[in-house]
């Protein structure tokens, strides 16, 4: 009650007296930091959510790269203001300076690393169809710009690099002699990338392997096979490799069932069911080409049969393998309805006397 009676200029007073202390101004700043980092982390999520839009996953990405970063940043800012209102810390200002200093850069470097390969990542996606970047790029990228944070920290305390280049030249050519293969793979990879024949989430054939390029790295490329397995291959190896790339030039393709039938019978009439069948499973199959007309080639006089390829088209090479599931069910349920047969090996022994 009696405080009510207070005039508000005694207030005003009263809380200018409360901040004058250096230990509570501490707190404050502290808590002023946090509430900071909360509402920055509001404002980078509807940042984040209208760059991504619907995509959880980019955006998951997005935050994950530059949460970190940022609220760190804050956090030594905030930091720095409360330490410097703490008199007993005054005799420690060029230590506390110079610490910021490094950590600030670190930060700021780390920072700026991981925005580039957002950035970069978003161009590269919309660019060249790529739905991640490589993870080479980023450690490229995340190395040289780490490199000119550490020559401004040297260049804080006056160090002179000369010496260290020299010495970084030298040492550079040692490890370059003792890691050849490793730096061959590296820089397969860096062609790999500029070259582009291939890319991250195509669906490739090599050396008899088939799968998804799931990560080019420094020193070898990932493939996700379709039984979930990962293939490593090393960088070089796969650019000396003979790759199929079923993604490019367009993701959709054309596939190619082998069939036959017996010598006895009505080629035409053959000709005519198979397209029925196939024209059905390509409006109806999941993942057939829905504006594809299929056909059919005769190929060969086999040793049982009349042997022909039936032409069918899929929009991912990952959907051939039920097409040509449904196909060859459909196709053979045709066949016996229609009473077309599908000879087997026969082997005739004649009795010569």
């Amino acid at each position: 009650m009696l405080q009510m009676n207070i005039p508000g200029g005694v207030k005003l007073a009263t809380l200018e007296s409360l901040l004058q202390n250096e230990y509570i101004r501490f707190t404050l700043i502290l808590i002023g930091t946090i509430i900071a980092i909360i509402v920055s982390h509001f404002i980078l999520k509807i940042w984040v959510k209208r760059i991504a839009g619907r995509k959880k996953s980019f955006s998951e990405f997005i935050l994950k790269q530059l949460s970190i970063p940022i609220f760190t940043l804050i956090f030594l800012i905030g930091l720095l203001f409360a330490t410097k209102s703490l008199s007993l810390l005054i005799q420690y200002d060029e230590w506390i300076d110079t610490i910021f200093y490094i950590l600030f850069t670190l930060i700021i470097a780390l920072l700026a690393s991981r925005i580039i390969t957002v950035f970069l990542g978003t161009w590269l996606k919309v660019r060249r169809g790529l739905e991640r970047t490589p993870h080479i790029i980023s450690k490229v990228i995340s190395i040289i710009i780490f490199l000119i944070a550490l020559l401004m920290i040297l260049g804080h305390f006056n160090i002179d690099i000369t010496p260290l280049v020299a010495i970084g030249g030298l040492g550079a050519l040692a490890i370059g002699l003792a890691l050849q293969s490793t730096l061959s793979n590296f820089f397969a990879g860096l062609h790999l990338i500029s070259d582009k024949p291939i890319r991250v989430g195509d669906f490739i054939e090599v050396e008899g392997i088939s799968g998804f390029v799931e990560d080019i790295g420094w020193r070898s490329t990932r493939i996700n096979t379709l039984q979930n397995n990962y293939v490593i291959i090393p960088n070089g190896k796969l650019a000396d490799s003979t790759i199929v790339n079923n993604s490019l030039p367009k993701l959709d393709m054309k596939i190619f069932v082998d069939c036959g039938v017996a010598y006895e019978s009505d080629l035409k009439k053959v000709e005519k069911v198979t397209i029925d069948v196939a024209r059905e499973i390509q409006n109806t199959a999941k993942g057939a080409a829905r504006d594809f007309e299929p056909f059919i080639r005769y190929r060969e006089f086999g040793d049982s049969n009349i042997n022909f390829i039936a032409v069918l088209k899929v929009e991912q090479p990952t959907d051939q393998f039920p097409v040509k599931h449904e196909f060859i069910k459909a196709l053979k349920e045709r066949y016996d309805k229609e009473g077309i047969e599908i000879s087997w090996p026969i082997r005739k022994i004649y009795n010569i006397k």
